[in-house]
């Protein structure tokens, strides 16, 4: 199927993503163990202070794969509409996420994880970030390189 739109510019597309951080609720995210075995899962976030902040469980899987090296690949948005990032992950217990970020992440999400122990926060801070509808935006795709917004 070809797109008879026009491919939108760079600064059209980092609106579009941005908009998509803001306003979008969910979120697939993707890890590996420390062996490879990858997992794939969806989470709610919240976009705060330019980092994507999720929650889990302590003993999923995404939660234990981010402390090997802290990398994830992040993905939004239909197929037709792709927002994919990369990021680095660090696990924030809920008696050290700032009261900022926590009232971010209950007043959009509905539920307020501070205090349960079975449950962390996870904050991927992007690195890089692409984002295409159709084969004609291929080619710029590209908006975030090395944790910069490209011009």
């Amino acid at each position: 199927m070809t797109n008879r739109e026009p491919a939108r510019s760079r600064e059209q597309r980092k609106q579009d993503v941005l908009d998509h951080l803001e306003k979008d609720t969910d979120a697939w995210v993707s890890t590996a163990s420390a062996e490879g075995v990858p997992t794939l899962v969806p989470l709610s976030f919240v976009w705060d202070r330019e980092t994507l902040l999720m929650a889990t469980r302590r003993t999923n899987p995404t939660a234990v794969n981010v402390t090997p090296d802290g990398q994830a690949r992040i993905a939004l948005g239909p197929t037709r509409d792709v927002v994919l990032i990369e990021a680095t992950a660090e696990l924030i217990e809920g008696a050290d996420l700032s009261a900022e970020s926590g009232d971010a992440f209950a007043s959009k999400l509905g539920w307020d994880l501070r205090g349960r122990s079975a449950w962390v926060y996870l904050r991927f801070t992007p690195y890089a970030v692409r984002a295409w509808r159709e084969e004609n935006e291929l080619a710029g795709r590209e908006l975030m390189a090395g944790g910069r917004w490209l011009e």
